[in-house]
């Protein structure tokens, strides 16, 4: 029997019904994947036993904890450290693994690895977020992404392991290794040490370690393929140079670290980190400055920091990582691309080019689209939750709290000024949603949200102008 469904062929035997994941496409069931599995998440930390060491979550409680551990956020309602049991530990960062590879990966390297090929429906959903590589196969992207993710985190582990051996006894350290590995590479920001880093501001080989994680998480999976590549090749003597999309997310990863890097140091250095050594506050310096895109670690108080640090550290949030990363936030290309438009018209130039290369149109006008939504969104967000807390008022708390609450849940970073555990249940669950609209993305979201529109035809009304500015 021949079925036709949303623009796709079937051929299905006699009395068979298509399935409801076979109706959806690539954006909704990506966008559903991370909503079953927040779901899921939800439902084990609120039901399952042994995962609470006292009182067990409400339901909103865990659909939080949920949310952050899937969308790789970092904020928490409870000190997980205190909270959870080893198994709650361990389920928490379960969800932040699958959060932060994303659930269609999982699903590819399982059919991959039970030897079916990959439908074509099937590597679409793969390779959804990997147009920038066409030349890599499906089986390629899954395999590397696992092979590349588990490579970051071993290596993690040791090095955490080797600093905090001699600190906390080698077996014991071995857990809070594997923990904060995978929570750094992820970009999710968890940790279960009541004060996140900040007991080990004087251990430089720490915030090194997890600076370093979160760097290679947030660069994205199709510039480590180019790296990596171009070392093989360079030992082959056949260099190739990188992609344009490569070169874009490098050197705006290193310019806002460096520029992020400076400006924080010298705010904080007679405030927070007044205390500590010069080469201490250097490297707490370097933290402050890539924990923001988008990790959610922090080694000093946010609560005592600088207006103007908490200023940057907002703008930092929302520029996130890169596409294809653990990342969440606008992401550096598209902030990269918005700089490069503006540079381009005020050269008078038509189009926006770089590095001898014109950036098609189409994808500007999605990155001014994107910056956009995104800017419209976030206010949204701020907007709600500094109505529904504004009892915290009465406690000698202001509306900047509020606002680097919204931007953190947003962008899917997990900084926090203190409040989280303290706001309402409205409050919470705008969080929620301003969480799960980062990770997905909204331009994938708007696409799951999309009807189709049929018997539509190509034309355009008359033009008339507008003035502006």
């Amino acid at each position: 029997m021949e079925r036709r469904t949303a623009g796709f062929r079937w051929d299905l035997p006699q009395g068979t019904r298509l399935r409801l994941w076979q109706k959806l496409s690539p954006p909704q069931l990506f966008v559903a994947s991370f909503a079953a599995l927040i779901l899921v998440g939800a439902s084990g930390l609120w039901l399952l036993p042994g995962i609470c060491v006292a009182a067990p979550f409400t339901w909103v409680d865990a659909l939080f904890m949920s949310t952050s551990a899937v969308c790789v956020t970092g904020l928490a309602v409870v000190d997980p450290g205190s909270h959870l049991t080893f198994a709650g530990e361990a389920f928490l960062l379960l969800l932040v693994q699958f959060g932060g590879l994303g659930v269609l990966t999982f699903t590819s390297l399982i059919i991959s690895a039970l030897g079916r090929r990959l439908s074509l429906r099937e590597e679409s959903l793969c390779i959804f977020t990997s147009e920038a590589a066409p030349h890599l196969s499906p089986g390629q992207i899954t395999w590397n992404i696992v092979r590349y993710t588990l490579g970051f985190e071993m290596a993690g582990v040791l090095l955490l392991w080797c600093c905090w051996g001699p600190l906390l006894g080698w077996r014991q350290a071995f857990w809070p290794a594997v923990f904060h590995s995978v929570s750094a590479f992820c970009n999710a920001g968890f940790s279960i040490f009541s004060d996140n880093l900040m007991s080990f501001q004087e251990s430089p080989g720490v915030i090194l370690s997890i600076s370093g994680l979160i760097v290679l998480g947030g660069l994205g999976f199709l510039t480590h393929e180019e790296v990596f590549g171009f070392l093989r090749r360079k030992r082959q003597q056949r260099i190739r140079r990188f992609s344009l999309q490569s070169r874009i997310v490098l050197v705006t990863t290193a310019v806002l670290i460096i520029g992020g890097w400076i400006p924080l140091t010298i705010l904080e250095w007679d405030n927070t980190l007044s205390r500590l050594s010069v080469l201490d506050r250097i490297v707490n310096g370097l933290l402050l400055s890539i924990t923001p895109r988008t990790a959610g670690f922090n080694s000093i108080d946010y609560g005592k920091a600088a207006d103007s640090t908490n200023l940057l550290t907002m703008i930092l949030m929302m520029i996130g990582g890169s596409p294809g990363s653990t990342a969440g936030g606008l992401k550096t290309t598209t902030v990269a691309l918005l700089l490069i438009l503006a540079w381009s018209r005020l050269r008078g130039q038509e189009f926006t080019t770089v590095s001898c290369r014109t950036i098609p149109e189409e994808t500007t006008y999605r990155a001014v689209g994107l910056f956009t939504i995104a800017t419209a969104v976030a206010m949204g967000g701020m907007l709600l939750l500094t109505i529904s807390e504004s009892g915290m008022v009465s406690e000698g708390r202001v509306m900047p709290e509020c606002l680097f609450e919204a931007i953190s849940a947003f962008n899917t970073v997990g900084l926090s000024m203190g409040i989280t555990s303290k706001l309402t249940v409205i409050g919470k669950l705008n969080l929620i949603v301003l969480m799960f609209f980062g990770r997905v993305g909204l331009l994938t979201l708007a696409a799951a949200l999309t009807v189709p529109r049929r018997g539509a035809r190509d034309f355009r009304y008359a033009s008339e102008d507008v003035v502006v500015g």
